[in-house]
C-alpha cells in the first residue's frame, strides 16, 4: 500500500506512522514515497486512521492517496466552542465484520454531543485527537462485514452509534448491526435521525429505571425537549397518566403528544404541586431528588438523565424515604428498543418533533443553538 505525497514525506512521518500500527513496516524511499505493508483488514483500518490523524496535525503534508476513497465529515481538534467544529475531507471509514458501512442521509444533535466538544466529559471521550462526533444515524447500507446477518446493501437503517465520542456527522459511518433497525417506513431520514438517542433513553428510563405501569402518575420535567418529547408518548402507549413540564410556549405542542396535564414552569414549581407520582423523569436534571421528595409516593422513583457521583446520589437517597428510588439513566443502544420504537411509530403511536433542520456545512450553528436549550424538540441535520 503506497502513499504518494505532493511534497516530500520526511522519514519521521513514517515512523509516526509506525508507532500506531503494531507489525507494520515502514518504508520511505526518499522521493516522497511511504510503502506501509497491513497485512490483515483491522490492520488496514487502524493504518487509514493513522494517515488521516497524521494529515489533520501535519497539514503541510498532502497525501494522494489511489486506494483510499474520501468523505465530508466534522471534526473537532480540540476542546472548546462550536467554532471548533470544522468539516474536513477524511478517508470513508473501514468495517469490521460485525459492522455496515453506511451512507449517512442525517444525523442529529443531542446535548451530549456539544457536551463533549467542549470537554465536559472528558472521562468518556479522553484527549485523543481529531475527534468526530455525533451519535444519531439514518441512511443507506452500502456495505456490509462477514458476520452482519440481518442487514443488506440498499437497506435503510437508523442507529444510536455506541462507539465512544459518535461519528455520525459524516457522509459515511461504520455502523454495528447489533444497535441498528430498519429505518421506520413512515419517517424521513431527517425524522428518522432524530430518534434512537433521545427515544431509547426516555424507553430505558421509564421502563428498566421506573418500571412503569398502566394507570401510574408520571411527571415528565423538560417535556419539551429532545428525549422529553419522547418520554409524554412512551409513557401514553404505556398506559400512563402524564403530566409535563414545559414552558408556556410549548404547552400547546406538548399537550398535542397526549400529556394529559401540562405545568408552565414559569407559572408554577412543580415540586409544590399536590399531587403524588409514581416517577419523576427529571429530563433537564435541574431538581435534585430531595426537592422532588414531596410529590414522590411513598415508593416512587425519581429518574435523571444528568451523569451522577455515586457519593452524590448516595446523598440524595439517604434524604429520601426509604421506599423511594432516586435513579441515573445510562443509555445502552440496542437493536430490540429500536425494533420497539419503530413499531410504535409505524403504527402511528410516537412521532418526532423538529425544532430546525441544519446542513452539515452549519454544524457550528446547530450546535451553538442546541446550548441555547430552548429547542422545542429535536434538531436535525441534513447529510446527503
Amino acid at each position: 500500500m503506497k502513499y504518494e505525497v505532493k511534497q516530500l514525506l520526511p522519514p519521521t512521518c513514517g515512523q509516526v506512522l509506525c508507532s500506531t500500527i503494531v507489525a507494520s513496516p515502514v518504508v520511505h524511499d526518499g522521493r516522497g514515497l511511504v510503502e506501509v505493508q497491513a497485512s490483515s483488514k483491522l490492520e488496514t483500518s487502524r493504518l487509514h486512521t493513522s494517515v488521516f490523524k497524521l494529515l489533520l496535525t501535519c497539514q503541510t503534508y498532502c497525501f494522494n492517496k489511489t486506494d483510499l476513497t474520501f468523505m465530508k465529515a466534522a471534526i473537532i481538534d480540540r476542546y472548546g466552542s462550536s467554532e471548533v467544529l470544522q468539516i474536513k475531507e477524511v478517508a470513508k471509514p473501514q468495517i469490521e465484520s460485525d459492522q455496515m458501512l453506511v451512507k449517512v442521509h442525517a444525523s442529529s444533535i443531542n446535548p451530549i454531543d456539544w457536551k463533549i466538544r467542549k470537554g465536559l466529559l472528558k472521562n468518556r471521550s479522553g484527549s485523543e485527537f481529531p475527534m468526530f462526533l455525533g451519535y444519531d444515524v439514518s441512511g443507506e447500507v452500502v456495505e456490509v462485514g462477514d458476520r452482519v446477518n440481518r442487514f443488506q446493501p440498499g437497506v435503510s437503517i437508523y442507529a444510536r452509534l455506541d462507539q465512544s465520542t459518535g461519528g455520525a456527522y459524516a457522509e459515511y459511518v461504520a455502523v454495528s448491526q447489533r444497535v441498528a433497525a430498519a429505518k421506520p417506513n413512515n419517517m424521513t431520514h431527517e425524522e428518522a435521525a432524530t430518534v434512537p438517542l433521545a427515544a431509547m433513553t426516555a424507553l430505558q428510563a421509564l421502563e428498566n429505571k421506573g418500571n412503569i405501569a398502566a394507570g401510574q402518575k408520571v411527571l415528565i420535567n423538560g417535556a419539551s425537549g429532545g428525549v422529553g418529547i419522547f418520554a409524554v408518548q412512551i409513557a401514553k402507549v404505556l398506559k400512563a397518566e402524564v403530566t409535563a413540564v414545559c414552558s408556556g410556549s410549548n404547552v400547546e405542542m406538548v399537550k398535542s403528544l397526549g400529556a394529559d396535564r401540562v405545568i408552565d414552569y414559569k407559572e408554577q414549581d412543580f415540586t409544590e404541586d399536590n399531587v403524588e407520582y409514581d416517577i419523576v423523569f427529571d429530563v433537564v436534571g435541574n431538581r435534585t431528588p430531595p426537592e422532588c421528595k414531596s410529590v414522590m409516593k411513598p415508593d416512587g422513583v425519581y429518574i435523571t438523565t444528568q451523569p451522577t457521583a455515586d457519593d452524590q446520589l448516595k446523598e440524595w437517597k439517604q434524604k429520601l424515604m426509604p421506599n423511594q428510588k432516586a435513579e441515573v439513566i445510562m443509555l445502552q443502544s440496542n437493536t430490540k428498543d429500536l425494533v420497539y420504537l419503530t413499531r410504535q411509530i409505524e403504527a402511528g403511536k410516537i412521532k418526532t418533533v423538529i425544532d430546525r433542520t441544519y446542513p452539515l456545512s452549519e454544524i457550528a450553528d446547530a450546535h451553538a443553538y442546541s446550548e441555547t436549550e430552548h429547542a422545542a424538540g429535536k434538531i436535525a441535520i441534513a447529510i446527503n
